[in-house]
């Protein structure tokens, strides 16, 4: 049904009270990209909000002449052609900071999964068998024992630098960019290969640029020590997945976590499948529900576009 509200479309999850939102103010119309009716409906929308999974090229944007404006549901712009959308007039926002907490607070899990062994009794045991069990799960190191090396001093990176100090780790840092003392939560910048060689935790959290593709390969791999925890939460592109492979086969005391992946979802053909020291998780380091309130509200910007609003 026409109507004389501006078509916006959404191709994967909002939060519910930010998708009302928006529409109340435009027609809103939720349809996944493989869907049949999309290209109908791209063909006169005027705007779009996506989150991870929609592809915006140059193609894609072939079959968008009215498209104003783009609303993406989340930090990295990894999968918009930005340069495209310039050249053609189209505004495009995303959330850089509504996901940072989250993200900081999974890393700091991870980081206790890989070093403080839980267990919790669903019935009663024996003396003897208590003793034994703590024992067994006595942590070999405590965090504060630890150095945290972070590849990436963005934001993400800062927050986590603030909350590992706070836990009294020593943490150093890499980052193509000159970061200011005060802006580094007592931070040491390093340079790459002193980064590897000195973390007992690697964290990555670079940006999505394509000079981070592979940035985690043999070399730097290499550089690491025998029992590194390894841990990517940035994307999953920066990994080169077989030397990762290799290195946690020939090194068990090593852990690795991954939360993203290259290619999302992966099929039984990728490398880190089936190694007992490789934990892999399905890209919820940001998945809670205050995160993806904050990421919604993209739908703000959408709408100042389509409404004329500075």
């Amino acid at each position: 049904m026409s109507t004389s509200k501006p078509l916006v479309v959404q191709t994967e999850h909002l939060d519910e009270g930010a998708a009302a939102w928006l529409g109340e103010r435009c027609e809103l119309v939720r349809c996944s990209s493989g869907d049949k009716r999309f290209l109908e409906l791209l063909e006169r929308a005027e705007g779009l909000v996506i989150r991870t999974y929609t592809l915006v090229n140059r193609a894609f944007l072939e079959g968008a002449p009215r498209l104003k404006v783009i609303g993406r549901a989340g930090v990295g712009l990894d999968n918009v052609d930005v340069a495209a959308c310039q050249e053609r007039g189209i505004k495009v926002f995303n959330t850089p900071d509504a996901n940072t907490t989250a993200v900081v607070e999974y890393v700091v899990g991870l980081m206790l999964d890989a070093t403080r062994p839980r267990l919790f009794l669903q019935s009663a045991v024996e003396m003897e068998r208590w003793k034994e069990l703590r024992q067994e799960l006595k942590a070999r190191r405590q965090l504060r024992q630890l150095t945290l090396g972070i590849w990436g001093l963005g934001r993400i990176g800062k927050r986590l630098a603030r909350v590992a100090g706070a836990l009294d780790m020593r943490v150093i840092y890499h980052d193509v960019l000159e970061i200011a003392p005060e802006e580094r939560w007592g931070a040491e910048p390093v340079g790459r290969e002193e980064l590897c060689e000195r973390a007992d935790v690697l964290s990555v959290h670079v940006d999505g640029r394509a000079s981070n593709r592979g940035l985690v390969g043999t070399d730097a791999l290499g550089r690491c020590k025998s029992d590194v925890i390894f841990i990517n939460t940035s994307r999953g592109f920066v990994v080169d997945n077989h030397a990762l492979a290799d290195f946690m086969l020939g090194h068990p005391a090593a852990c690795a976590m991954l939360d993203v992946h290259d290619p999302e979802p992966f099929d039984g053909t990728y490398p880190l499948l089936e190694i007992d020291n490789v934990h892999l998780a399905p890209h919820i380091a940001s998945a809670t529900v205050l995160a993806n309130e904050n990421m919604s509200w993209v739908v703000k910007d959408v709408w100042r576009v389509l409404s004329g609003e500075a």
